[in-house]
Order: structure tokens, then sequence, then C-alpha cells
């Protein structure tokens, strides 16, 4: 009897290979199919949540004007704000004023540490030190608010106090510059990081012809990188602004829940967030309008901090650098 011959090794395999192919291919058309819808979905989730937290906060803002029987322009100009009076006054405008007082100042201590600490990691440091430096200054993100609120109550007020009242000057325990302080502190790594992405962006080739036409290293930083990078850098500002209007915990352990308009920063004044955590966590009934006023306070900061993301969003398609 003749013996069966052994079968050709490629006779199997390459059924096995179409097999395996199509099954992939099969789970790649699936995936092309699914993933549009998946992420379609995810971003609609996104835009609806932004619709019903406005929603809700405009419905309950209307409820609030008819049952306060106040107008808006009285509400955002007025300068009281008592709420237990007879009548109650609902003027926020000390609101107002200590939220953009407390951004401000703020700003203005983080916005050159942050812009001159983004020039050195781009342009100055090695990369060894860069590589430390960065994430070190990133952890000051990291650090919950309300732990920089008690350091402003323990160690920034005590040491205000120490330097200045000698001079004269009456430093409050609650004051809206030791506020500004530890937020310009918060948000240094905000303005940092950014502002060093877009200056490490700017094209290489800049700052080597900028070199051969015989430039210091701080005329290529100054007059070269930076103006290239101005839109991403003045993004990075206004998103600061826009976090140091929203911060909540620092301030009402900083900055007091005083409502007034003062010029004096070393007294306390009242943000239009501590005025929230002041009404939830007080003794307003529900449905009163003490407490449908937050809801309003809260639609006015929505729309500073959604004016001030527009901005943002103008600036950087107006001035954007695009480079090949």
């Amino acid at each position: 009897m003749q013996a069966a011959s052994p079968t050709p090794p490629n006779t199997i395999a390459p059924e096995l290979e179409d097999d395996s192919w199509g099954g992939q291919s099969r789970i790649s058309a699936i995936a092309e199919v699914l993933a549009p819808v998946l992420l379609g979905v995810c971003g609609l989730v996104t835009v609806l949540t932004t619709l019903g937290i406005l929603l809700v906060l405009v419905v309950q803002s209307v409820e609030f004007f008819l049952a306060a029987r106040v107008g808006v322009v009285d509400f955002l100009f007025g300068a009281t704000l008592k709420p237990e009076a007879s009548p109650p006054k609902y003027g926020i405008l000390p609101l107002i004023w200590g939220t953009f007082m407390i951004a401000f100042g703020s700003t203005a201590i983080a916005l050159p540490i942050g812009l001159m600490s983004a020039i050195y990691l781009s342009e100055y440091a090695p990369r060894t030190v860069r590589a430390v430096l960065k994430p070190t200054l990133e952890l000051l993100a990291g650090v919950p608010t309300i732990v920089y609120g008690y350091l402003a109550l323990l160690l920034i007020t005590p040491v205000l106090k120490a330097v200045l009242e000698p001079m004269g000057l009456r430093v409050e325990q609650f004051n809206a510059l030791s506020a500004c302080i530890v937020v310009g502190v918060m948000i240094v790594p905000l303005v940092s990081s950014l502002s060093e992405d877009v200056l490490s962006a700017v094209p290489r080739g800049l700052r080597e012809a900028a070199y051969g036409l015989g430039a210091t290293k701080f005329e290529v930083s100054t007059r070269i990188v930076l103006p290239a990078g101005l839109s991403g850098v003045v993004a990075s500002f206004i998103l600061a602004i826009s976090r140091a209007v929203g911060e909540t915990m620092a301030v009402v352990l900083a900055a007091g829940m005083m409502p007034q308009i003062t010029l004096n920063p070393l007294t306390s004044v009242e943000t239009m967030t501590t005025y929230i955590v002041q009404v939830i966590g007080g003794e307003a009934s529900y449905g009163t309008p003490k407490y449908l006023s937050l809801f309003a306070v809260g639609l006015t900061l929505f729309g500073i901090t959604l004016t001030l993301n527009i901005l943002s969003s103008l600036v950087l398609r107006r001035y954007r650098e695009v480079y090949q």
C-alpha cells in the first residue's frame, strides 16, 4: 500500500492568516463606525452639561428677581448688600468689587513671576534643571486651595501684621492683600506652564537667525521669542485671571466676608464665591429670596468667566502665529 504523503506545510497556514486578517479588518471597520458615535456622544454630554447648568442658573435667577422684586440694574450696581434688612437690599457691587480686587491683585503678583519663570525654563535653564524645576513648579497647582487659605491665615497675615503695623498701618485678621498673595502663588504654575509651552514651540530657526545677527540671549528672549509667542502668553494671562475670579476656599479663609467697596487692601472684603459659600452654609431657607440670590450671583460669575474665556479664544485666533 502506498504511504500517505505528508501535508504540505503551507496549505493550512494561508487560510489561517486570511481568517486572522479578516477578523482584524472586521474589528477595524466596527471601530471606525463606533468611534465617531462615541466621541460625538461625549462631546454632546459636555455641551448638554453646560447648557443644563446655564438653564438652572437662568431659571432660578429669574425666580429670584421676581420674588425679591429687584431690578437687574439695582442688583448689579447696588452698593448695599443686606438680605436681612427690612426691606432687603441685594446690591452685589461690593461683591464684584472684591472679586476683581483680589483677581487683579493676585495676577499682578503671578503674571511677572510666571512669565519670568517661563522665559527661564524655555531659554536659560539646562535640560537637567528644567526636568526637575518644571514638575516641581507645577506641584503648586496640586495643593488643595483650602491649604492656601490656612497658609494665608496662619503665616502671611501674621507676617503682614509684623511688618506693616509698626509703620502705623492697621492690618485686619482677614484682608484682601493676604488673599491676593496666596491666590497669586496658586496661579503661578498656570501662567508659567502655559507660557513655557508656547515659548518652547517657537521655531529654533528664529533664535538661530537672531544669534547670527549678533543678538544676545536676553535680546533673543525678549525681542524674538516673546513677541513670537505673545498670543499664547496673553491667553495664559486671561485664563489665570479667570482662575483667580473663580477661586473660593482660599479667599474665604484669607479675605473674610465683609461686603464693602474699599481701596484699602488691608481690610476685609467679600467676593461672589464667598457669598455663595456663606449663603449655602447659613440658615437661608430653601426658596427664599436670600437663597435664590446665590443663583443670581452664580449667573453673574458664570458670565464673567465665560467672557474672559471667550476673550482668550479671540486673542488666540486674532494674533496666533503659524509657523511652517
